[in-house]
């Protein structure tokens, strides 16, 4: 029995009843995590959902073994996604139908979509519209414990907002940055696994694309510290970008998402949060405020995550 203690950024990952495409292979527990148990085709099932069009298309075999690779970081997601809807449960949080709604209606107003837009976009996806609002239920749920248990409790001072502000002029005062965010994998040892990451991020920008969140995608994938707090960067100089950056931001608009690009650490797919342009007193302490909440959520999301895991009784079986 092996009973886990370290913390990792908590990634939103659906565990979708959503019949395993190939051979049909025998169930088994695969994890233990306190009353709830991850079962081998629950881990199979959210791999084969979230797999690439890329991986969709091999034979059940090379899928198979694909998936095999990542049996182990994948479940530990699984097990995070467990531990996090416990805990939402356990504060007794709850979500309505009407929130469900009120996301889906959100989503399709944002990207124009009308109801069989939605249906059809799902479909493509490998989603029922009952899979995408279980998952949405999931997904609001934790955010509500997050929203409890870290972001109520964060309170930055005026003199800290000062204290920054003065560390910070030149950045604050200037103007010229970006507030970005990023989706990002790290270089592979081997080039051949480059192509491999390429599928991966063509699949996450079509996510983006058919109107999931960013931020939750940057949650779920990102390979990036900053994940935690759905990817965001903070405000970044533009002489501390390297020329990648500039080159994708250059046409950019507040809001728009970048295509997959490389760089020397790796794969990034950015969103234009805020652009360059001068700001008043009141909008650098209100950024100065903002930096300094991120920062503190990410430091006690991740104190948060590892209290979750130790208080947790969880035995991995692979």
């Amino acid at each position: 029995m092996r009973r886990l203690r370290f913390p990792v950024v908590a990634i939103f990952i659906a565990m979708l009843a959503v019949p395993a495409q190939g051979a049909i292979l025998l169930d088994r527990v695969v994890a233990v995590v306190n009353q709830d148990v991850i079962t081998w085709s629950d881990l199979y099932k959210a791999m084969e959902m979230d797999a690439s069009p890329e991986i969709k298309a091999l034979s059940p075999e090379e899928r198979t073994k694909a998936f095999k690779k990542q049996e182990g970081p994948f479940l530990e997601s699984l097990i995070d996604v467990k531990l996090e809807l416990q805990q939402a449960q356990n504060d007794g949080i709850t979500v309505s139908d009407e929130e469900v709604q009120e996301a889906i209606d959100n989503i399709k107003k944002k990207y124009s979509m009308s109801d069989s837009d939605l249906t059809s976009s799902l479909k493509k996806e490998g989603y029922s519209l009952k899979d995408y609002r279980k998952r949405l239920r999931e997904q609001i749920l934790v955010s509500k414990a997050v929203d409890r248990d870290i972001r109520s409790k964060i309170v930055i001072s005026d003199a800290e907002v000062r204290k920054y502000i003065d560390e910070n002029k030149g950045a604050l005062e200037t103007g010229r940055g970006y507030r970005i965010s990023q989706i990002f994998f790290k270089m592979p040892a081997k080039k051949a696994d480059m192509e491999v990451l390429d599928e991966k991020a063509a699949m996450i920008e079509k996510k983006i694309r058919s109107g999931e969140s960013f931020s939750l995608l940057a949650r779920k994938y990102s390979e990036d510290p900053t994940a935690g707090s759905g990817g965001d960067l903070g405000f970044i100089r533009r002489d501390q970008l390297s020329k990648e950056f500039i080159s994708a931001l250059a046409n950019m608009k507040t809001g728009d998402v970048s295509s997959p690009f490389w760089t020397e650490s790796g794969l990034h797919i950015i969103k234009l949060v805020e652009k360059p342009g001068a700001k008043t007193r009141g909008e650098i302490e209100d950024e100065a405020r903002s930096e300094l909440t991120r920062k503190l959520f990410n430091s006690k999301y991740a104190e948060w995550v590892k209290n979750l895991r130790s208080k947790a009784f969880i035995d991995v079986k692979l």
